[in-house]
């Protein structure tokens, strides 16, 4: 499913962190694609941590310049990230366009939902284009920062395991789902229930 050679992204990955001086936690045992053990690199957040600062790029469909997008502009309401392998893969495509109907359906005006992968900003505009999905998408694709801060890089492929976060108002965590199976669906019903009763605290 993921066209890069696993162990080529796997040195690649360990090359540069150990470059920038931020090896982190490494975690085997917790994120898999059918028989395909991967590592995943950073601490599991925990319901009531302070969500880490992220700077990750968004590009709408439409627009020439991608812009910059981080936890601290959306301080003050709720946030939801769905995070993602690819929006180009089947069950990131039905995980995305599922929190886009909840969004429309389920959640209040004061929750903003992200999904968030490393696809380029421009193979996301293109995807939301095609797909008329509204929410926006956000690109982790410069750096692996985000990933490692949110405990969601897999280090093999250089990808975002599958995982949901509910962000508070005031910067907490108030939920968090790390999917292990990279071929299963997250818990939609209890991140937007979440989502719901921090938006309405």
């Amino acid at each position: 499913m993921h066209r890069r050679d696993d162990a080529v992204a796997f040195d690649d990955t360990t090359d540069r962190l150990n470059r920038e001086g931020r090896v982190s936690e490494e975690r085997q045992g917790e994120a898999f694609e059918g028989d395909i053990k991967l590592t995943v690199v950073g601490h599991r957040l925990n319901v009531g941590d302070r969500a880490p600062d992220f700077s990750l790029d968004a590009l709408a469909p439409g627009e020439g310049l991608a812009r910059e997008v981080t936890l601290a502009q959306g301080a003050g309401r709720v946030r939801l990230l769905h995070v993602v392998n690819s929006l180009d893969t089947p069950v990131c495509h039905v995980g995305a366009h599922k929190f886009d109907q909840l969004r429309a359906s389920a959640l209040p005006s004061n929750v903003d939902v992200y999904t968030v992968s490393m696809d380029l900003p421009f193979a996301q505009a293109r995807w939301r284009a095609a797909e008329d999905v509204e929410h926006e998408a956000l690109s982790g694709h410069r750096s692996e920062a985000f990933g490692e801060a949110y405990g969601v890089l897999l280090k093999e492929w250089r990808l975002l395991q599958r995982a949901v976060f509910v962000i508070d108002g005031g910067g907490k965590v108030a939920y968090a789902e790390y999917v292990p199976d990279q071929m299963a669906e997250p818990n939609y019903d209890a991140a937007v229930s979440k989502a719901v009763s921090v938006a309405k605290a």
